[in-house]
């Protein structure tokens, strides 16, 4: 994939971060925290539904794309098992007594439980629908197709305020209803040539057999990584209550903007470490690579930890503590990144199971820890909870890594991260205590890399420089 190509994927995330540093402020004054935290529920189920009912087809779907002559019966196949599925599910529990607006939001509405029902249903199309247009590298109409409905978000709400339309849930939901709608529009016509001749292909069972018996597999890793990345809202709902719940989900989207360096990253990694293994290029470019995004992974958490008291100039002052909390919360996006550096065994030996594992255990670790954590901390707790169990799941990746293929030093990689986790941890529990010292770990912290990474950040100055010499 050429670097223009990249940069058109990534403008979609990148983008779409930008403008919900716009939309979430604007939602949490206008919102109560309790309708937040509802939301943030409907998020949980909607990824939920969307990964289970794909019964693991859609990574066939990547996995054979490149191999079939009719592209289109392919998609027929692979999408057509789940969706069956997924309808018949949602016309049953329709069926039940709003018992999905009870246990999602705790309210007895027919209609929240229809929204929420079109909200699932067009997420789960426009999640195959967005996979014709990754795999024909149409990075432009990705992109695209992820920013307007961000766009339509914020106008529907400013439109809320100019209108005085009533504050509650209904509403709430109804305004990422029309978002999720509006990217099932624009995927459906920007991919019409390839679902509209796959209408007249015929599925040939034999081959969904063979489909599904590689995709069924996937469904647990999902399910179980999942888990790890939803258990802390579930159990807020289960062991707290919706206000603080609100809180822990306005932290994570602040948060969520480093999952654009976990994005971007990923899409560049992936492709070229399997490259160099089949050139047998010499481990020291991957430690290497480790190395650099240790680095940045260590600024981000500093810069976090320093400047993290800027977000009560957006939010409502009953948001204070999302300052605290949120340094915790970069523990998935940056330490997730920093793990498919140390990862590439896995991938190499193809012993897929062994990262399995790791999500498991990690896993279990999330669930112990919130269930201790949650009923002390709150939202804080559910914070700490995960990342830590984070930590420990790229401890567990690189050792199983380790483990399959070759050994690299890591005691660096060990001791920073760990050193980042007891800080963020620390910080969401006792910050508002200790503001003065903990400013002053985290400046330590940072100026410690000049010295520990003196020749990576030569190496980056140079090149910065050299950049900036070219364009002037």
């Amino acid at each position: 994939m050429t670097p223009k190509k990249i940069l058109s994927f990534a403008l979609g995330p990148v983008g779409g971060a930008l403008l919900g540093f716009i939309s979430l402020p604007i939602i949490t004054w206008f919102f109560s925290q309790e309708d937040i935290g509802r939301l943030a529920m409907l998020n949980v189920v909607v990824g939920f539904c969307t990964l289970f009912f794909s019964l693991g087809l859609d990574q066939a779907y990547v996995r054979e794309f490149h191999e079939v002559n009719n592209r289109p019966a392919l998609f027929k196949a692979t999408l057509l098992p789940g969706l069956t599925l997924l309808i018949i599910s949602l016309c049953l529990l329709l069926g039940y007594n709003n018992i999905i607006s009870h246990w999602l939001f705790e309210v007895d509405s027919q209609l929240l439980s229809l929204l929420v029902a079109l909200v699932i249903l067009s997420t789960f199309i426009s999640r195959f629908l967005s996979l014709i247009l990754r795999m024909n590298e149409q990075g432009v109409a990705y992109s695209m197709s992820l920013l307007l409905p961000k766009l339509l978000l914020i106008i529907i709400i400013l439109s809320y305020l100019l209108f005085s339309v009533s504050k509650n849930i209904t509403n709430l939901v109804l305004a990422n209803v029309t978002a999720a709608l509006l990217v099932f529009f624009i995927f459906a016509w920007n991919t019409r040539n390839e679902w509209l001749a796959g209408l007249r292909e015929k599925i040939d069972y034999s081959y969904l057999k063979s489909l599904l018996s590689f995709g069924a597999p996937l469904i647990f890793g999902g399910l179980a990584f999942w888990g790890l990345t939803a258990s802390d809202k579930i159990l807020l709902k289960e062991l707290s209550d919706f206000e603080q719940l609100g809180l822990y989900s306005v932290a994570v989207s602040f948060a969520a903007a480093a999952t654009i360096v976990q994005s971007v990253f990923s899409t560049v990694w992936v492709p070229t470490v399997y490259k160099w293994a089949a050139t047998g290029e010499d481990l020291d470019k991957i430690y290497k690579v480790n190395r650099y995004v240790l680095l940045t992974v260590i600024v981000l958490f500093c810069l976090a930890g320093l400047l993290s008291w800027m977000v009560t100039f957006i939010l409502p002052s009953n948001y204070a503590s999302v300052q605290w909390i949120l340094i915790s919360c970069l523990g998935y996006p940056l330490l997730y990144t920093l793990s498919e550096t140390t990862v590439v065994g896995i991938g190499v030996t193809r012993r897929t199971k062994f990262s399995l594992l790791a999500t498991l255990f990690a896993f279990i670790i999330n669930l112990f820890g919130n269930w201790w954590l949650i009923p002390l901390w709150g939202a804080a707790g559910a914070a700490v909870s995960t990342c830590i169990s984070f930590w420990g799941f790229l401890f567990l990746r690189t050792e199983f890594s380790i483990y399959v293929w070759k050994s690299f030093p890591r005691v660096q990689l060990y001791s920073y991260s760990a050193l980042l986790v007891i800080g963020a941890s620390i910080n969401t529990l006792y910050g508002k205590d200790y503001t003065t010292p903990l400013l002053v770990f985290w400046l330590f912290v940072m100026i410690s890399v000049l010295f520990t990474f003196k020749q990576e950040v030569m190496e980056m100055k140079n090149v910065i420089f050299a950049r900036l010499s070219s364009v002037l």
